[in-house]
């Protein structure tokens, strides 16, 4: 049978389009194959290989990552007012060609580590000039920290100190109640003080009216050319915040109540429900209008989501079901429908309550919502209320709570119990060297980890070693628990400078040191203090991945380019490249050892390059390293970056309570997350 005219008229497009396709193919290869020399290992991961180099092992279905949610799911992506460019990029410097900046001499060097606090101080190093920002500033904080530990070896020599009263300080009384009136509060943003946190039976009732909306330049509409950017917007928070549960960060989101008149990404009215722990926001719950289905879980009884009126759903049941309900004889109960709770200009009075089993958000005294507790965040915590977006406050009033001061002091905190104290430093090989990056107030988070996954067997019997890594605080009474803290548990390495975020990669550096001199490890890992890390799976994939190659495993990064704008811009000056070289995200990777000798070699004869980033600097040494050693390079997603996912080997931004949770959870034989219900 003869085709006929139309189809051979297709299948004549049809082939022209795939030689135009395989063209442009074969261009862009040309093209990216030129540009990046690294091009042949990339396309190794991407074409289904675990491992950059020749491992042989393909990609399980359950490595791949979770797919992302959508670039808009909020116009602020889960915080009111939050821009995402905040400057203009730094100007890229004129003249010749862009080059990484020739090694200097490094900012100091460890020579040798104790057991105790005690025994890491050394002499000062001599410091020339023509010094890098990052060098300006390790100087800095060298001088600050060598004069704090002076203070700290002093007062407790004196005997004149007692960390427990000035940690303790002078108790806040606790009121039944608290109020804030129109007087009180701020014109672009309300903070109350809730002095002992809420109890079950507690309840905050806000009075206030929603602005008109109003313009707003939205960037990421202008980017994707969705007309010219601007939206109508009218939308406030209020918030719960752990303002005592951290020193100098960002207070945890105990819960984050967003309604959005208008300007959420769907069109419609919404409220937004969501927690966030160290600038990383949980799973958001949306209700939309539509009540929640009767299978899903309750809070107290009550629904997490009512019905209100919506312009796009017919509320009204069709004729032919209200025939049959009436023919079977079924009741038909009264229904009524209410429109969305909060109306531009229009008061409205709003109160939240604290119950056994989550909060119940209530309007006008109709019940909107109702939020499940998240582990990890406890209502005691809750120790501020903020409120600010498009809204008049009026006046707040608290009520119903806890007569009882809760100590958020690290005495309380710390269980001085001889089952959490580390084993001195073993003599005989090891297979794995743990070091943990920590700021100095995170008694919580370390005592969390002595009692979850450094409890595993390998730790235990001293084939695993973990040890702390924190530099120093500027309160004095805070070193000195530190330091006490290190004596009584014995697995602290305090380092003589003054703590801060660009100096992290000083710490990483006396890691690798570390587990080098102090320790015959076959491998290193570095993870951070709120990682929760399942070590009898870490270390099978390791054991897995070793070869006659080095090691460098984790959730690698290829081809990223470095932020030029925003909170954590970096400059041209500091990382001219366009691309950083493939690294693991720092929350948790391991190298072996001898990656760990070949970064201490080059710190010592200062010529180790550094970069205030210090997983960026991790695959800046690993790369050079590679060049003349081959380097096994293993990646999986459930090294997890951000948060947690089910069958986790490592998870990140864990709570001290959620790392208990985890714990609990894999007792149980079950390696599921703690973020939401």
């Amino acid at each position: 049978m003869k085709k006929s005219k139309s189809m051979e008229a297709f299948v004549g497009r049809k082939w022209r389009l795939s030689h135009i396709l395989f063209a442009v193919a074969v261009v862009y290869l040309l093209f990216v194959s030129f540009k990046f020399y690294r091009i042949l290992d990339i396309v190794g991961l991407n074409s289904g290989e675990r491992n950059f180099s020749d491992s042989g092992r393909p990609v399980k279905g359950d490595d791949v990552a979770e797919v992302s949610r959508p670039l808009l799911v909020s116009t602020y992506a889960g915080s009111i007012h939050r821009r995402l460019d905040d400057g203009n990029p730094p100007r890229k410097p004129d003249g010749g060609p862009l080059v990484l900046p020739a090694p200097r001499r490094p900012v100091f060097s460890f020579d040798h580590y104790g057991r105790t606090t005690g025994a890491i101080m050394q002499r000062r190093r001599h410091w020339g000039g023509n010094l890098t920002e990052l060098e300006r500033m390790a100087h800095e904080a060298w001088d600050l920290g060598m004069k704090a530990w002076e203070e700290v070896k002093n007062y407790v020599d004196k005997g004149e100190l007692n960390p427990a009263a000035l940690l303790e300080g002078k108790q806040e009384p606790c009121p039944l109640s608290v109020s804030m009136g129109k007087n009180e509060i701020g014109a672009q943003e309300s903070l109350m003080f809730l002095p002992c946190g809420l109890e079950v039976g507690s309840s905050i009732t806000v009075i206030g009216t929603p602005h008109s909306a109003h313009e707003e330049y939205v960037p990421q509409l202008a980017r994707l050319k969705h007309g010219n950017g601007v939206v109508m917007m009218s939308q406030f928070s209020v918030e719960l915040q752990g303002l005592k549960a951290v020193d100098g960060e960002e207070p945890p989101k105990i819960l984050h109540f967003n309604p959005r008149l208008k300007g959420d990404w769907s069109g419609r009215p919404v409220i937004e429900h969501n927690t966030c722990y160290r600038m990383q926001w949980g799973k958001s719950m949306r209700c939309d209008g539509i009540a929640s289905n009767d299978d899903d879980d309750t809070v107290d009884g009550f629904i997490k989501c009512e019905k209100w009126l919506r312009s796009d759903v017919d509320s009204k049941e069709s004729k032919t079901t209200a025939w049959l309900k009436r023919f079977i004889g079924r009741a038909k109960k009264p229904e009524m429908t209410w429109p969305y709770p909060f109306v531009e200009g229009r008061l409205f009075v709003l109160t939240f309550r604290a119950a056994v089993e989550g909060y119940h958000i209530y309007v006008g005294g109709r019940h909107i919502t109702s939020f499940p507790y998240r582990p990890g965040f406890t209502i005691e915590d809750a120790t501020g209320l903020t409120i600010k977006g498009d809204i008049d406050v009026h006046s707040v009033f608290a009520s119903s709570l806890p007569d009882s001061h809760p100590s958020f002091s690290p005495q309380q905190v710390l269980e001085l119990s001889e089952s959490w104290k580390s084993s001195p430093l073993p003599e005989h090989p090891i297979e794995l060297f743990i070091g943990i990056l920590s700021a100095t107030n995170h008694f919580a988070e370390r005592m969390a980890i002595r009692r979850t996954w450094m409890q595993y067997s390998a730790i235990k019997l001293s084939n695993v070693v973990a040890r702390f890594f924190v530099a120093l605080s500027p309160r004095k009474e805070v070193n000195v628990v530190l330091k006490r803290e290190a004596e009584y548990f014995g697995d602290i390495i305090i380092l003589p400078f003054m703590d801060r975020y660009e100096l992290v990669v000083l710490k990483t550096v006396a890691i690798c040191e570390f587990g080098v001199n102090n320790l015959t490890a076959a491998y290193i890992m570095k993870c951070d203090d709120d990682t929760f890390v399942r070590l009898d799976v870490v270390l099978r994939e390791m054991n897995i991945a070793a070869g006659q190659k080095s090691l460098y495993m984790g959730n690698l990064n290829l081809l990223h380019r470095p932020l030029r704008n925003g909170k954590w811009a970096v400059t041209y000056e500091e990382w001219p490249e366009e691309v950083y070289p493939p690294y693991a995200n720092g929350p948790g990777y391991v190298i072996s050892s001898d990656i760990a000798k070949f970064i201490i070699s080059k710190h010592a004869n200062h010529t180790l390059s550094m970069f205030k980033m210090e997983d960026v600097s991790m695959g800046m040494w690993v790369e050079e390293f590679n060049a003349s050693t081959p380097v096994r390079y293993s990646h999986n997603w459930k090294f997890c970056q951000y948060g947690c996912m089910d069958e986790y080997y490592t998870s990140h931004y864990q709570s001290p309570r959620q790392m208990i949770c985890l714990w609990d959870k894999l007792a149980r034989g079950r390696a599921q997350c703690c973020n939401f219900r």
